[in-house]
């Protein structure tokens, strides 16, 4: 197995990844022809279970991007399930010290350097399991979400824990945490001092740093702030506003026969 979004990270380049919300084959193979780097089955607030998550990942197969997914929670069983699924990265919620991310890495990674159990069912599907095995530590993208104020303060021991490849930040949990409105595309002095410090910790441990946007616009200026990894929206969001766009648009055209 070769993870091509963990190696485009691991050159300094940026990445763009979509968010798949809606729990259909169909739908997940739309987006995967799109142009994302990677694109990621939320089962944590999307609609998503286990069952449509193979479905995504069966149907985005055969287009060049890097499946990954959001679980629940930072808990063993789902994580070996989604692993052994085909992700080939976990993004983990509310990760506030290095025990949990330890807890994560663990989670995600096979002995000696963690604790995975064996069983990759459909992720060595395509080659031989033994090679799955072999590669899958250090090809799988450990991913914790930085989202509250205790996540913050323990940055530096979060990212030195082995086994963790970078951070997400969640920035709508990450205001209700600090007190202010959850919405993604923040402008709060407060907030961009935060990113900038997280920003820096991951430069410092060699990391990555990944963030949730709610615009085109606002993940552009955030690439040019430092992170690597962009999620813009996610597919229902994508799609309402295309519709809602066009809609409009033709309302517009049309005048009055239309309104």
């Amino acid at each position: 197995m070769s993870n091509k979004l963990k190696a485009r990270l691991a050159a300094g380049k940026a990445a763009v990844n979509g968010w798949l919300a809606i729990p259909s084959g169909f739908s997940a193979e739309v987006m995967a022809q799109c142009g994302w780097d990677s694109v990621t089955v939320d089962m944590q607030h999307g609609v998503q279970d286990y069952q449509s998550m193979v479905q995504c990942f069966q149907a985005m197969q055969a287009h060049p991007v890097t499946p990954m997914v959001r679980v629940p929670w930072n808990e063993p069983g789902i994580i070996g399930k989604v692993l052994d699924g085909g992700a080939m990265g976990v993004i983990c919620p509310m990760v506030n010290n290095a025990a949990e991310a330890k807890a994560l890495a663990d989670a995600c990674m096979y002995p000696p350097l963690g604790k995975r159990s064996n069983g990759p069912i459909r992720a060595a599907m395509y080659g031989e399991a033994s090679s799955y095995q072999a590669t899958a530590n250090n090809e799988i993208l450990v991913i914790p979400m930085i989202e509250t104020q205790a996540g913050i303060d323990n940055i530096e021991e979060i990212l030195s824990v082995p086994g963790i490849s970078g951070i997400y930040i969640g920035p709508s949990d990450m205001g209700l945490s600090l007190g202010m409105i959850p919405i993604l595309d923040r402008e709060e002095p407060v907030i961009l001092g935060i990113y900038e410090k997280l920003l820096a910790a991951c430069r410092k441990h060699g990391k990555f740093a990944g963030l949730h946007n709610g615009s085109a616009a606002y993940a552009a200026r955030m690439i040019q702030m430092g992170f690597q990894l962009t999620t813009i929206a996610n597919d229902s969001g994508l799609m309402a506003k295309a519709a809602r766009e066009a809609v409009q648009a033709t309302r517009k055209a049309a005048g009055d026969a239309a309104n």
